[in-house]
């Protein structure tokens, strides 16, 4: 078996280097390594498929985002002049100071291309650097744009830090044949004319586009980002409606834990997202973060729907609506209520449509979309605990969400008749209690989906979460005190065309005979990322002064999957990469990485 596994133990510097832990990025390094690994036979590092034409690495941005709301870099993108089909984004920041943590937002033109947050810094200072695969954005990058890079930041007394912001690009050509979107159109705030970014200004909590879209469309994938702020944060920890003046007015916040962004075309419902718990680097304690970051935090996470099944409407040559919105549950107190028409402030909503074109002069039709997303059930209680004299003193309540949502049509293209369809099927579960007059909450989470698609695609995910944490506040003494304990997951298989990279682009077997004698190994059918993290945490604060002591661990690992020869038999699960981390009061004291791709299993 080979592997490679490294143990380090860190030592406290003057700068603390945090970090996500994700599976390993395709990079011309790693190709150079493939090609080493021919030429020596030694086992050097992951396989990857052989490299030609250039390889050319550009700084896009150098930029300090101090009081910069509102005020983003705004700068020009040139194409190197060279033959590319992959594109790395290395995002590079350092900060020293106070700061809270931000969302940030990289744009070329109105068109979403990465969303991120920071780390809250050190007196001290930090570090981090974070490389993303943007290869599926390539039609992008192959013409000039202009590039808007949004970190909204503000500097006062007491907030000090600017975020020091390095971005460059870095291209390079594999064998990859994938035939990427030739096409791809925002669904967001059209700005980028006036040198602003995207980002509504009135923070609602949907967006929408009117579109005429090509007439020759044979696929179409709309990809979703969506981020809750201020009120929505946590909106994994709100209560029902019905609930929120339970220890006193507007207390607790509302409209459900529960969450779903919705995808309407021309009003129809075209798909869902049931978001993943992102939580920032300030989240519940921030000892739970440093050095290392919590998942999806620097490289927050999109889904697909697939749109395939509405082409025959949406290329008839008219104008056609797109809206995402994010809908919560209304309740009426006795246990019954429906989807919201709202929720709090605010969500950051975005989204991309991504075409395939037919041949040229060639006309989509088919027949009227079925959709039946009828299939929505909603189940939820509530129970107030009162002291002997009649005050509330705790709040139980459960909510539960069932939802399927089935769309098909016939699509009539060059090539011929097809039967598209999309489906999905969700459950959604949150026990949530809070007691001590509001200052301790558990929060019990499940959300677990599937999502299948006709153009060969399926993703599976399942996202636990427990949250317990405590808050003493004594205002006359000006003391804060909050201690938290956390578990949380995120299990996603996909199988087929996916849209994103899913790490497997560095784990690529060859077509002959390699240097470990493997043999003749074809291309995974299917990948399966596992993570979770576990910690615990406290807060103190008096008058200006702080500190958060905490331990957090948290184990990665990403897993190929191959069908048996000819789709007999059960198909096989082989582990390629494991990562396994632990800090205990922002030092690192455990790094362990392996690559054991020999070790397989019966799916």
């Amino acid at each position: 078996m080979w592997s490679s596994t490294q143990s380090a133990v860190a030592v406290v510097a003057s700068v603390l280097r945090v970090f996500q832990v994700h599976a390993p990025v395709l990079t011309p390094d790693a190709v150079a390594q493939r090609t080493l690994l021919q030429d020596d036979g030694a086992s050097a590092g992951p396989l990857v498929p052989h490299t030609r034409g250039c390889v050319v690495t550009e700084t896009l941005m150098i930029h300090s985002f101090g009081n910069s709301y509102g005020h983003p870099y705004v700068g020009p993108y040139t194409p190197p002049q060279c033959d590319f089909n992959r594109v790395t984004l290395n995002l590079t920041v350092t900060a020293a100071g106070k700061q809270f943590d931000r969302l940030a937002i990289a744009y070329f033109g109105d068109i979403e291309i990465w969303r991120t947050s920071t780390a809250e810094p050190t007196p001290n200072g930090i570090v981090w650097t974070y490389v993303k695969d943007v290869s599926y954005l390539l039609s992008l990058f192959t013409c000039p744009q202009t590039l808007i890079f949004d970190l909204g930041n503000l500097i006062n007394e007491n907030y000090t830090s600017p975020f020091n912001v390095t971005l460059q690009a870095t291209f390079f050509t594999t064998d990859d044949t994938e035939k990427r979107a030739d096409l791809i159109i925002p669904v967001a705030a059209e700005r980028s004319t006036s040198n602003k970014s995207s980002i509504r200004d009135d923070r609602r909590d949907r967006v929408s586009s009117t579109l005429i879209l090509p007439r020759n469309i044979e696929r179409a994938v709309v990809t979703v980002a969506a981020t809750g702020q201020m009120a929505e944060e946590f909106w994994y920890s709100n209560v029902l409606s019905s609930n929120v003046d339970t220890f006193g007015t507007d207390s607790l916040l509302g409209y459900s834990p529960f969450r779903e962004i919705q995808l309407l075309i021309d009003g129809n419902l075209a798909g869902v997202v049931w978001p993943f718990p992102v939580i920032f680097t300030g989240g519940i304690v921030r000892g739970l973060w440093r050095p290392i970051v919590g998942i999806d935090t620097f490289d927050i996470r999109e889904d697909e729907i697939d749109i395939t099944p509405w082409l025959p409407l949406l290329c008839d040559g008219e104008s056609h609506s797109l809206e995402l919105r994010v809908v919560g549950i209304d309740d009426d107190g006795n246990g019954s209520g429906l989807l919201s028409d709202s929720v709090g402030s605010y969500w950051v909503l975005a989204g991309k449509i991504f075409v395939w074109l037919d041949s040229v002069g060639s006309i989509t039709t088919g027949s009227w979309p079925l959709s039946d997303a009828s299939v929505c059930t909603i189940s939820m209680s509530s129970t107030v605990g009162t002291t002997s004299n009649g005050t509330n003193s705790t709040l139980s309540y459960d909510v539960n969400v069932d939802r399927q949502l089935y769309i098909s049509s016939e699509v009539q293209t060059s090539q011929g008749t097809k039967v598209a369809v999309w489906q999905q099927y969700l459950t959604y579960s949150n026990e949530g209690n809070i007691s001590d007059f509001g200052d301790v909450q558990v929060t019990r989470q499940n959300t677990f989906g599937r999502a299948i698609s006709s153009e060969g695609y399926s993703r599976t995910f399942s996202y636990p979460l427990f949250v317990n944490s405590t808050l003493v506040q004594d205002k006359s003494a000006d003391t804060l005190s909050i201690a938290a304990d956390l578990r949380r997951a995120q299990a996603i298989e996909i199988n087929g065309r996916s849209l994103f990279p899913t790490g497997l682009e560095s784990f690529e077997w060859p077509s002959t005979e390699d240097a470990r004698g493997l043999g003749d190994r074809s291309r995974f059918n299917g990948s399966r990322l596992t993570t979770s993290q576990n910690g615990s945490a406290a807060y103190f604060s008096h008058g200006n002064t702080s500190i958060s002591p905490g331990t957090t661990q948290q184990d990665f690992s990403l897993y190929g999957i191959q069908s048996s020869a000819l789709g007999s038999g059960p198909a096989s699960l082989i582990e390629l990469y494991h990562r396994r981390v632990l800090a205990v009061n922002d030092t690192l004291v455990r790094d362990e990485v392996s690559f054991p791709t020999q070790d397989e299993k019966v799916v």
